[in-house]
């Protein structure tokens, strides 16, 4: 059991990130937390598993829950043993191996003496074979960092697990391998993550924002489908309430002209029966009190009609609110943008693949390149765009405009305020009015144009940059996406994914999410697949 009552969290700076949160973790539950970027779900696994103190409220916990973190150069200058906290029973084991059989080190190894054969074991399932225990983090890549977490859980089998963006860096061999053990797991999960084909593995999902947590009995398609039954009677709300705006005005014109009618009447009756003047400025002022108050009364049941479907319009998600709107791509479709016969590159003099590569890039095309971690996606992108020379084989290159959205994010300058850097795309002179109305198009208010880029989350930085598309004069031949989905919130993934179907030029995209390259209409039978060097051979 770990429970959270009354939880209240405040950034450094004293901002309220949230405050009376609630929260139960019973045995064997298995819950998917989303929510949007920003919104503290990173913080409250912190919370969870006792990294972070709430400002007030308690946490009790039946046992140490276990945590795979997201950022993982946090631990670059860590060893293996100290993050999966074996660095003193690691001591102790060597000591004791050394002569010194103290109480204290028998006491630290507490009988465990065959902790290292069963790390070795949980590394071979995670195809970490031959790590030390004394290696540091910043030897590893990405997704050996997060395989050392989940390896972990294994050697320590405690009865709690919380997950933060497990998937982020492991390719598709090693999804597949977290897929089966969080299937298989008998232990109390709550995971963080952006992974439909995980989220689905998971029978509740948790869904974090300002006001609490709501809770959805069922996998994340569950929770999708409910979600777009409410966002159906939200749409139905917001018509209904557009239309009785609408009615609500007619009704006012038409009381006003027939009020003006019978004044205009009773004035025309009066002058004709002769009534003294003093009389008729009397009844003139009551039959102008009397259209006032009419106005009054009408206005007061616009206001009201109004402010209701001004907070209804803000509360239309942002993904409705977004339109690429791109111009076509001047390239005519199938015409051939890049022909590569058995291209090569190597790194200290060994070939990045067994043989050569050989494909056709054309307009209109979407492809996605796969292939495991480190056997050359990016390298071959790089051919592909003409910043890297194959150094065999023969490669050319037509001329074309292409856009290379890379991990880091590189296009954005985090020297830049927001504003500013939607100007550095504007080729067409657009006026500062039109960059600005573009900007809040894309969920950039007011208050964000004066950022700095620096500050932006993986998701604003995304969102930019497709801001940023529509502000230039014209469309991108070609769009290169290196795992578009790592940083996003489900959010973000959506209005991603919303914007590259409007799209219509040429896509290249190298992802290991199979639940986003069907959404995009990726090519299955149009893939580049990329065949690893055995350097072991």
């Amino acid at each position: 059991m770990l429970t959270l009552h009354d939880i209240t969290y405040q950034h450094p700076n004293r901002d309220l990130l949230f405050s009376g949160l609630n929260l139960s973790l019973n045995p064997n539950d298995k819950i998917a937390l989303t929510g949007n970027n920003g919104v503290g779900k990173s913080t409250l696994l912190k919370i969870l598993s006792g990294q972070l103190l709430p400002a007030s409220g308690s946490v009790k916990a039946a046992s140490i829950p276990y945590y795979v973190p997201q950022l993982l150069d946090d631990y670059n200058e860590l060893s293996i043993a100290e993050v999966l906290h074996l660095k003193d029973k690691l001591k102790a084991l060597q000591e004791i191996l050394a002569g010194e059989v103290r109480d204290e080190n028998l006491a630290i190894l507490d009988n465990d003496w065959d902790f290292e054969a069963r790390c070795q074991q949980a590394f071979a399932c995670w195809n970490l074979n031959g790590l030390d225990l004394a290696q540091k983090m910043n030897t590893l890549s990405g997704g050996q960092k997060t395989k050392v977490f989940l390896a972990g859980i294994r050697i320590h089998q405690p009865e709690i697990v919380l997950m933060d963006e497990p998937s982020n860096h492991l390719d598709r061999e090693s999804r597949m391998l977290l897929y089966e053990e969080i299937k298989s797991s008998r232990q109390t999960l709550m995971v963080v993550s952006h992974d439909r084909e995980l989220l689905n593995l998971l029978d509740v999902v948790a869904v974090l924002a300002q006001d609490g947590i709501s809770f959805y009995g069922g996998n994340y398609e569950f929770y999708a489908a409910q979600r777009a039954i409410e966002s159906a009677a939200f749409d139905q709300t917001l018509r209904s309430k557009e239309k009785a705006l609408r009615k609500a005005k007619e009704v006012e014109r038409s009381a006003l002209a027939r009020q003006h009618k019978l004044d205009a009447r009773g004035k025309r009756k009066q002058e004709k029966a002769g009534i003294p003047t003093i009389m008729m400025n009397t009844l003139k002022n009551n039959a102008e009190k009397s259209t006032s108050r009419l106005k009054g009364v009408q206005a007061e049941k616009l206001d009201n009609i109004a402010q209701e479907l001004s907070q209804l319009r803000k509360d239309v998600p942002g993904i409705d609110r977004m339109k690429m709107d791109l111009a076509a791509s001047a390239l005519h479709t199938g015409k051939i943008l890049v022909s590569a016969k058995d291209i090569n590159f190597g790194y200290d003099g060994w070939p990045l693949w067994k043989e050569g590569l050989s494909f056709q890039l054309r307009t209109g095309d979407r492809l996605a390149v796969k292939g495991p971690n480190g056997s050359g996606k990016t390298t071959l992108i790089k051919m592909i765009l003409g910043s890297l020379q194959a150094q065999s084989g023969t490669i050319e290159r037509a001329t074309f405009q292409a856009i290379y959205v890379d991990q880091d994010y590189s296009l954005i300058d985090p020297a830049l305020t927001v504003y500013e850097q939607a100007q550095q795309f504007n080729s067409g002179a657009l006026q500062e009015h039109e960059i600005k109305l573009r900007l809040n198009r894309f969920l950039f208010t007011k208050s964000h144009w004066d950022k700095p880029c620096s500050g932006l989350s993986g998701g604003e930085k995304m969102r930019l940059i497709l801001c940023a598309l529509t502000i230039g004069n014209q469309s991108p031949d070609l769009i290169v996406l290196d795992e578009p989905t790592n940083n996003l919130d489900m959010q973000n993934i959506e209005i991603l994914t919303a914007a590259i179907n409007e799209y219509k030029g040429t896509l290249l995209v190298i992802s290991h999410d199979h639940y986003f390259l069907n959404q995009i209409n990726v090519e299955q039978d149009m893939e580049i697949k990329i065949p690893c060097f055995d350097r072991q051979s």
